[in-house]
C-alpha cells in the first residue's frame, strides 16, 4: 500500500545513465487521458495567467504613460524600457477610448514600474519550492494565483492614487506570482515518473510562452477599443476563474487524488517506489553553494532568461519603433514567435523523453535540449537589426529566435531534478530565481545602451543578448551534470 512518505518530494531518482525505460518504470499507465497529462495542462493554464499578468504591464504602458516627451527624457536616462511606440502623431494617445487616463511618467520611472513586480518574484521563488513541499502545491499556489488576479484588478485603482500605491501594488504581484510559479514544482517530484518527466514538465512550463503570446496579442486591441484599464480587468478575471479550476482538480499526489485511475497511481507509484520522505533532510547549503554542476545551471538558467526577457519585453517597442507599426499589428506580430515557441516545448518535452528510449544518457539529452533553445535563438537575434530594412525578413528572423527557446525546458530548466531530486523543488525555485535577476538587470542595461547610442543601440542590445547567453551555454556544456550528486544522497543518520 503507498504511503506518503513515498510519495514525498523526492522524485526524479534515476541514473545518469538511462537504458530506455526498463527499469525506471514497469509498465504503462493504460488509460485514454492519464490524470497526470490533466494536472499537466492545469498547470500550463496556471503558467499562463501568471506569465500573462506579470507582462500585460509591458503592453499598456505605451497607452498609459504620456510620449509626447519620451525622447527628451529617454536620451537623459540610465534605466528604464524605452517606450517611443507612439512618436508618430497618428499613433498618438489621443485616438485611445475617452476615459482612459494618461499619466506623466519617464523611461525611468517605466522602467521602475516595470522592475518592481521582478523584485517580488525573486524574493519568493527559492523559498516557494521549499515551502511548498511542505504545506502542499495546491494551496499554496492557488492562494498565490488568486492573490495576483486581486492585485491585478486593484491596479488601475492603484495608478490613480499614486506612483507609489502602483509600485507597492506591483511589488505584492510578484510576491504572488512567485509563490505560485515557485511553489508548482513540488508538484512533478511527485507525479512525473522519470521517463515521462521532460513531457509534462514541458507540457506545463510552456503555458508561460502562451501567457506571453495572448497578453501581446489581446493586449493592444483591448487598449484601443476599450481602454488600457480593461486589460488588467479582463485578464484579473480569468485568473479568479483559474483559481476555482486549480481548486478543483489539483491535488498533491496521486494517493489524495479522488478520482485517478487505480492502474495509473500503482504506475506512478512503481515509478517512484525508491524515493524517501525528505522532511528530515537538512539543506546542504554549503555543499550547494560549490556545487560546480549547480553553479553552472544557474548562470545557464540566467543567460536564457536574459534572453528571454529582451524578446519578451523589447519586441513591442522594437517593432512600433523600427517600423512604425499600429499597436494592433505590433500584438499581432510580436506574439508569432511566442506562437511557434508553445508549439516547440512541448514536442522538446515528448523529443527528450523518446532519446532516452534510444539509449541516449540523460546528461547528453539536457544538453542537447539546452543547445538547442540557446544558440539559435541568441544568433538570430543578433543578426535581426541588421536587416532592419526587411520587414518580412525581420519578422522571421524574430520568430526563429524566439521559437525555438523553449527546447532549453526539457533541458537546464528541469535538470535540478536530476542532479539533487531530494531538494528538486527548492533548487528549481532557488535556479528560477536566480535566473529572475535578469528581468531586473536586462531592461536596466539595455535602456543604458540604447540611451548612449540611439544610431546603433538596438545593435548593442542583441549583441551583448548573444554574448551572455553564449558564455552561460558554455560553462553548463563544460560543468552540467545529470547524475545525482554526492551532497543530494540520503545521508544515514549514525547513533550517538
Amino acid at each position: 500500500m503507498a504511503t506518503m512518505t513515498e510519495l514525498s518530494p523526492t522524485a526524479g531518482k534515476y541514473s545518469q545513465d538511462v537504458q530506455g525505460d526498463e527499469k525506471l518504470s514497469p509498465g504503462k499507465a493504460p488509460s485514454l487521458c492519464p490524470t497526470r497529462y490533466g494536472i499537466a495542462f492545469i498547470t500550463h493554464l496556471c503558467n499562463f495567467i501568471i506569465v500573462a499578468q506579470n507582462i500585460i504591464m509591458n503592453i499598456t504602458m505605451v497607452t498609459m504613460a504620456n510620449s509626447t516627451n519620451h525622447q527628451s527624457q529617454f536620451n537623459s536616462s540610465t534605466e528604464g524600457l524605452p517606450v517611443d511606440s507612439f512618436d508618430d502623431p497618428n499613433n498618438s494617445p489621443k485616438s485611445l477610448p475617452a476615459g482612459a487616463p494618461v499619466y506623466d511618467w519617464s523611461p525611468q520611472i517605466q522602467g521602475i514600474i516595470f522592475s518592481s513586480i521582478n523584485c517580488g518574484v525573486i524574493l519568493t521563488l527559492a523559498p516557494s519550492g521549499y515551502l511548498a513541499g511542505r504545506v502542499g502545491t495546491k494551496r499554496m499556489v492557488g492562494a498565490a494565483l488568486l492573490g495576483s488576479s486581486f492585485l491585478i484588478l486593484f491596479t488601475p485603482l492603484a495608478a490613480d492614487l499614486g506612483l507609489g500605491f502602483l509600485i507597492a501594488t506591483r511589488t505584492l504581484q510578484g510576491v504572488s506570482l512567485g509563490l505560485g510559479y515557485g511553489g508548482q514544482f513540488a508538484l512533478w517530484e511527485r507525479w512525473s515518473p522519470p521517463n515521462e518527466r521532460s513531457r509534462l514538465c514541458s507540457i506545463a512550463f510552456s503555458g508561460m510562452m502562451l501567457g506571453s503570446c495572448i497578453a501581446i496579442l489581446l493586449g493592444g486591441n483591448i487598449c484601443q477599443d476599450l481602454g488600457w484599464p480593461f486589460v488588467f480587468y479582463i485578464f484579473g478575471g480569468v485568473g479568479c476563474v483559474s483559481c476555482l479550476l486549480w481548486f478543483v482538480l489539483i491535488y498533491d499526489d496521486p494517493v489524495t487524488h479522488p478520482w485517478i485511475n487505480i492502474t495509473e497511481k500503482e504506475y506512478i507509484i512503481s515509478s517512484l517506489a525508491q524515493q524517501v520522505s525528505s522532511s528530515k533532510q537538512p539543506l546542504p547549503i554549503k555543499a550547494m553553494v560549490r556545487s560546480l554542476p549547480l553553479r553552472s545551471l544557474c548562470f545557464c538558467s540566467f543567460s536564457h532568461q536574459w534572453l528571454i526577457n529582451i524578446m519578451v519585453v523589447y519586441t513591442p517597442t522594437y517593432i512600433s519603433s523600427v517600423f512604425n507599426v499600429d499597436i494592433r499589428d505590433s500584438g499581432f506580430l510580436s506574439a508569432l514567435p511566442f506562437i511557434c515557441a508553445q508549439v516547440v516545448g512541448i514536442l522538446g518535452g515528448y523529443l527528450a523523453d523518446f532519446l532516452l528510449t534510444k539509449n541516449f544518457r540523460l546528461v547528453t539529452v539536457r544538453k542537447i535540449a539546452t543547445v538547442l533553445g540557446s544558440l539559435s535563438s541568441s544568433a538570430s537575434l543578433v543578426v535581426l537589426p541588421y536587416v532592419a530594412s526587411s520587414y518580412i525578413t525581420a519578422a522571421s528572423l524574430r520568430t526563429l529566435s524566439c521559437g525555438p527557446s523553449l527546447f532549453s525546458q526539457p533541458g537546464i530548466y528541469i535538470n535540478a531534478l536530476d542532479i539533487a531530486p531530494r531538494h528538486s523543488s527548492f533548487l528549481m525555485g532557488a535556479s528560477r530565481g536566480f535566473a529572475q535577476i535578469s528581468a531586473i538587470l536586462a531592461p536596466t542595461v539595455s535602456g543604458f545602451l540604447l540611451s548612449q547610442d540611439p544610431e546603433f543601440g538596438w545593435r548593442n542590445v542583441f549583441s551583448l543578448s548573444f554574448a551572455i547567453n553564449t558564455l552561460g551555454l558554455i560553462l553548463y556544456l563544460i560543468f552540467g551534470k545529470a547524475d545525482v550528486q554526492d551532497w543530494a544522497k540520503e545521508r544515514k543518520l549514525t547513533p550517538l
